[in-house]
């Protein structure tokens, strides 16, 4: 395996790039500004190499752009309704950007820091403190992700955290596949199979209404292979609400810890698959319904809204306000510890 290094500056400071290279010629850059990824190149089925994320020419574009493009968002990925939780019976007023909701850990959360980074072995390792009180949230937190990529074209992403305060996380990756390749139009005919019977409705503001509902019968149905666009427009509410798919699915099964196989992504032009399994109860599917305006993507790529599909493995949405959900409060003296594994073959 092979990882190179460069370093960009940008207003915020040096932002640190890694690409790391295997025996096959595919390879993954990441950057130390969000702890992302911003780019993946993979072979086709006839071995050509091309690069299936969404990502900006600019480096420096990734800070605060609007579609979070392949970073780790936090404290807490995705909404917290009307910005408040409560830990203790104390109430904690986090800022609103997001309609009414909080959003990703807020304007200035983990992915629009620079984060602290090294090469372990194989892996890069990023890692940052997150101070008492950071964006509302209590408790300073000790947050690292590793990320690994081997010669089957296996990305894995490992999350860690501690506090010394009782506080809330949710760390995922906000990745944008288009497995036809990042500058390939849209992911309409892409195929989309999903290990998940059920998914969390949501009000107009797109926080969770607190329970589950099945899949079955309606067009939030992927326990089988679907054209993504086969429905993407469907007469259907939740569908109404975000323009598009931007809903949490409640992975089948799911037991604390646990590796599952959450479900596959596939391209049938370019012969591409995405396999993805993770450790996290559910996976928000966000079919890029706002994507145009976005930065200058690589190549002088202007992207539009439909383009790419994110698949976020996650603790689900608003759960510090939903009893009956999957807690994420995190104590001092445990550690939170969530694996993500993207394997592409062709």
């Amino acid at each position: 395996m092979n990882i190179s290094k460069e370093i960009v500056m940008s207003p915020k400071g040096d932002i640190t790039l890694y690409s790391i290279t295997n025996a096959s010629g595919a390879q993954v850059v990441l950057s130390s500004l969000g702890a992302g990824i911003n780019k993946i190149i993979v072979p086709d089925k006839d071995g050509n190499m091309t690069d299936v994320i969404l990502g900006y020419e600019n480096p420096c574009d990734y800070d605060n752009d609007g579609p979070c493009s392949g970073k780790t968002p936090g404290r807490y990925a995705n909404r917290i309704k009307h910005g408040k939780i409560t830990i203790d019976g104390k109430e904690y007023n986090l800022p609103i950007n997001n309609g009414p909701n909080h959003l990703h850990g807020g304007p200035e959360g983990f992915q629009n820091k620079i984060w602290n980074s090294e090469v372990v072995g194989n892996s890069v390792v990023f890692t940052r403190v997150s101070p008492d009180g950071e964006m509302g949230y209590p408790g300073e937190v000790l947050a690292k992700v590793t990320y690994t990529w081997d010669d089957e074209n296996r990305l894995s992403i490992d999350f860690e955290a501690t506090t010394n305060a009782a506080t809330y996380i949710n760390l995922t990756n906000h990745a944008y596949f288009n497995l036809g390749g990042h500058d390939n139009g849209n992911i309409m005919e892409h195929l989309l199979q999903l290990n998940c019977s059920n998914y969390l409705p949501t009000d107009p503001s797109e926080a969770p209404l607190g329970y589950i509902e099945a899949v079955a019968g309606t067009p939030m149905d992927f326990t089988s292979p679907k054209a993504i666009g086969k429905e993407l427009f469907a007469d259907f509410e939740a569908i109404k609400i975000g323009k598009g798919y931007d809903h949490c699915f409640v992975v089948d099964n799911w037991v604390k810890g646990q590796l599952k196989e959450i479900g596959t992504l596939t391209d049938p032009v370019s012969g591409r698959s995405l396999t993805i399994h993770s450790t996290q109860p559910g996976a928000q599917v966000y079919t890029g319904n706002w994507l145009t305006g976005s930065p200058k993507g690589k190549g002088g790529k202007e992207y539009k809204d439909y383009d790419l599909v994110a698949i976020e493995c996650q603790g689900f949405p608003d759960a510090p306000n939903q009893p009956s959900f999957p807690s994420q409060l995190l104590l001092p003296g445990e550690t939170y510890n969530q694996t993500i594994i993207y394997h592409f073959k062709a």
